[in-house]
């Protein structure tokens, strides 16, 4: 590994690094400040930063904190999908359209702060981010988009990612997927939250945004709550793709969040049950989105033909006029002719088998082939 890929697995504050002193110690509190001898050097710079961040807030809030509060929110557009059904690509190709915003890493990474530390801090924070993304190799950036939920760890300390940290209290953070198991002020709580940070992003951007964490798709009802005038567009992928890939992505990522030793005795299990989770409330859920405001599409039709399946999608949800953003969406199209997809050694029968049966409503939804 290099120096860089060093550090920031020994002493990176990963989901942390922006966190302020409240939230830090609420998650200490939360996990009986377990934190494993390998991980002790992440947790004192997660500690350290704390402080920092603390007071940066709180200048922040002085100076902009009225006005952010008075910001209305034109409705987003949400992308929906599960982890690695392709949804950060169609997020990129949405970014191209500079008449949307979005929020990118360091605004997810550093939500109480970001429109104070930003300018200063983007390109140091910057020099300790790989090149690509270790699960995938696609191109990373600070300034690239990411998706809300980072920031949702930072605000409130409460996200099914922060599982990845605290493996040993994962129970607690499930209930951060579907929210259906959350008390009236832990759902407050995170309603407050995302409404706060998606205000802020407007406040800053005075665009309306594009949105992707694929937690939403199991949030629908409550997004709408939020977001009345939201328009939601749902990508899917062949669902064993989904499974190989969804397992590699967290045996990527663990390493540079945990702060206890990682258990992946169960990991087949999880991905299998938040799969089915997921979709089980985005089918219950999504005729609550009129039909003009949900288009769905697939990652292969995308990737097959990206520019011809965008302009679908801006004519179905009645998107602004596609021919103006066409030629920047060619021109990233272009730059991604040398990228290679992971490839992954076929399935063992026996565990296609139990994913085409649990996750059999998705196979026959789709119509992805289970053999």
């Amino acid at each position: 590994m290099s120096w860089r890929d060093q550090f920031i697995e020994r002493f990176g504050p990963g989901a942390f690094s922006g966190v302020t002193l409240r939230v830090w110690l609420r998650v200490l509190h939360d996990n009986g400040f377990s934190i494993d001898p390998p991980y002790w050097g992440r947790a004192a710079m997660a500690t350290l930063g704390s402080f920092t961040n603390s007071a940066a807030a709180l200048l922040e809030h002085l100076r902009f904190g009225r006005r952010v509060a008075q910001t209305p929110v034109p409705p987003p557009l949400f992308i929906l999908g599960i982890w690695r059904s392709g949804t950060t690509h169609l997020h990129n190709l949405l970014a191209r359209d500079r008449r949307f915003a979005f929020p990118n890493f360091y605004e997810t990474l550093y939500p109480h702060t970001f429109l104070t530390t930003e300018a200063a801090g983007a390109s140091l924070v910057g020099r300790f981010l790989p090149a690509r993304r270790p699960q995938d190799n696609m191109g990373f950036g600070i300034g690239e988009p990411q998706e809300d939920e980072f920031a949702l760890g930072s605000l409130i300390g409460r996200s099914l990612l922060l599982s990845l940290a605290f493996p040993r209290n994962a129970a607690l953070y499930d209930r951060y997927l579907t929210l259906r198991d959350l008390n009236s002020a832990e759902l407050a709580d995170w309603k407050s939250a995302l409404l706060g940070f998606v205000r802020k992003l407007t406040f800053r951007h005075g665009r309306p945004l594009v949105l992707k964490s694929p937690g939403h798709t199991c949030r629908v009802r409550l997004l709408l709550e939020l977001f009345p005038g939201a328009r939601f567009v749902h990508i899917r992928r062949n669902p064993f793709h989904v499974f190989q890939s969804a397992r590699h992505t967290v045996l990527k990522l663990a390493p540079l969040w945990a702060l206890q030793r990682p258990d992946h005795t169960d990991l087949d299990d999880r991905v299998l049950r938040q799969y089915r989770e997921v979709y089980e409330a985005y089918f219950e859920q999504r005729a609550s989105i009129p039909a003009t405001r949900l288009h769905e599409l697939s990652f292969e039709e995308l990737e097959s033909n990206p520019v011809g399946r965008m302009r679908r999608l801006y004519e179905a949800l009645g998107l602004p006029d596609f021919n103006s953003v066409e030629p920047a969406l060619r021109a990233y199209v272009d730059s991604l002719r040398s990228y290679r997809k992971n490839e992954f050694p076929p399935l063992p029968p026996d565990l296609r088998h139990r994913i085409a049966g649990e996750w059999r409503r998705c196979f026959e939804e789709w119509g992805y082939p289970v053999r």
